[in-house]
């Protein structure tokens, strides 16, 4: 019954987390990026150039986009997107649609000094808001859909890198806006790589490398419900090693675990709430090949 309620209350708190952040998102796009006519990547890009065309407000719009782009998945990818997906779609559109009807003049808008770019600093605001926002979603297992969702379906079908998909996809949003925005076409391109490529530092900053793989060993007394819910929760496979504590001559189970960077903490947390005086070590490899990681190539 313990276990039950600090788990209902970890996921409660997971939620929030996740809430605040895409709150911080939609405020960085709608306070500094879209007043300015600044531009960044994702459906949130698709929907600034619907708003700047139409006048269509973005929340209705990354609605919208995101809702057919989860019924295509579901159809080409089956039901592999978890409630955490589709409540951050809904919250984020909502806070878009909310923030955009009471923000309407740029936060930055007013005298500035000779030396700052009212639009460049917009960039970098808008942009390191964004891409700590969508971190910190992705820590909490959240998603913003958009086109991650693309990606996903792309590399179903074709050998090439999530991260290559979506970095083509955003230059083709950004590039789109040439068309849209009537002045300063050029400038707004630019200052749309430079939210794009700020927004990608700070993602990769608040998941520090955790594309990346990693290999764990726990040495716990209880091995079971361990391995059990990381193959439930976590989908990861488990290997269980026969060893020996030479100290207290007591054979025992070494589990051993491979896994995105980005998925340690739910290990911790596993291992924690089973056995809170656990031992285990965990470090980087060089690659992880294979069915969940890595296509192995020639």
């Amino acid at each position: 019954m313990k276990n039950t309620e600090v788990n209902v209350l970890a996921e409660i708190k997971r939620y929030v987390i996740i809430t605040l952040a895409l709150l911080m998102m939609a405020f960085g796009w709608t306070a500094f990026l879209i007043p300015n006519h600044v531009l960044g990547g994702g459906v949130s890009g698709i929907a600034t150039l619907i708003f700047y065309a139409t006048g269509i407000s973005t929340g209705m719009s990354v609605f919208v986009i995101n809702a057919i782009l989860v019924l295509i998945s579901l159809k080409v990818l089956g039901p592999s997107f978890g409630i955490k997906t589709v409540y951050s779609i809904i919250v984020a559109s909502v806070f878009f649609y909310v923030l955009q009807r009471y923000i309407t003049e740029p936060m930055l808008a007013g005298e500035m000094p000779l030396f700052v770019d009212e639009k460049f600093l917009s960039a970098i605001i808008g942009g390191g808001l964004a891409g700590i926002s969508i971190g910190i979603a992705f820590t909490q297992g959240g998603s913003t859909g958009g086109t991650d969702i693309v990606a996903m379906m792309v590399c179903k079908y074709r050998n090439i890198s999530q991260g290559k998909v979506i970095l083509f996809l955003d230059v083709i949003i950004i590039g789109c806006s040439y068309f849209v925005v009537e002045s300063d076409k050029i400038q707004t391109i630019i200052y749309g790589f430079v939210t794009m490529g700020i927004c990608s530092y700070c993602i990769d900053l608040v998941l520090t490398g955790n594309k990346q793989s990693v290999q764990a060993f726990i040495f716990t007394s209880h091995p079971e419900k361990v391995a059990d819910r990381i193959i439930n929760e976590m989908h990861r496979g488990v290997t269980v090693i026969k060893g020996t504590g030479w100290y207290t001559k007591r054979d025992g189970d070494i589990l051993m675990v491979v896994t995105h960077k980005r998925e340690s903490q739910q290990i911790f947390r596993i291992v924690k709430e089973e056995d809170p005086k656990a031992f285990m070590t965990m470090n980087m490899v060089m690659g992880a090949y294979g069915q969940g990681f890595e296509m192995i190539r020639k």
